[in-house]
């Protein structure tokens, strides 16, 4: 994560807690046109509703505008995570294990950067995961974005 992206975190992450959601995590795209995208997630068995994010929306604005730590123009998304929901800490890895993940990763790890694996496990901040056979630990600080792979029972 990056040292912006970490700041915006333990600033808005205690608002969107506050209001009784899961911070599930950001994303922060730099450059013309940058994005905050904030993903929430709650245990209601409805989810997340278009009423959540706008009530989220309106409160992290707020704190946005006073606390001002970014600078120019940028756009404000408030989301559930969804089913192909994105990966940010050790603790949301550890829940899915068993699941698939699309993984992309800042170096190669065994010849491969992109990869469609199974989270078998997490060990301290490594990440063992099956890949046509083959176990390949991960450390986390490696992994540049991962998001799961839904599993449709087409069956059904």
């Amino acid at each position: 994560m990056s040292r912006k992206a970490e700041q915006l975190h333990s600033l808005l992450a205690p608002t969107v807690e506050g209001m009784g959601y899961e911070f599930w995590g950001l994303e922060y795209i730099q450059g013309r046109g940058a994005v905050l995208r904030l993903y929430i997630d709650t245990d209601r068995e409805q989810g997340i509703t278009v009423d959540d994010c706008a009530a989220v929306s309106h409160q992290v604005s707020g704190v946005l505008d006073v606390e001002d730590p970014i600078s120019g123009e940028y756009t404000l998304e408030v989301s559930s995570p969804g089913m192909e929901r994105p990966l940010f800490t050790l603790e949301q890895w550890q829940r899915y294990i068993g699941e698939r993940a699309q993984v992309r990763l800042l170096a190669p790890v065994k010849n491969r950067r992109k990869l469609t694996a199974e989270i078998t496990a997490v060990s301290g901040d490594t990440l063992s995961l099956t890949v046509d056979g083959e176990v390949l630990d991960v450390p986390f600080a490696q992994v540049d974005r991962a998001n799961i792979v839904p599993d449709f029972d087409l069956k059904g």
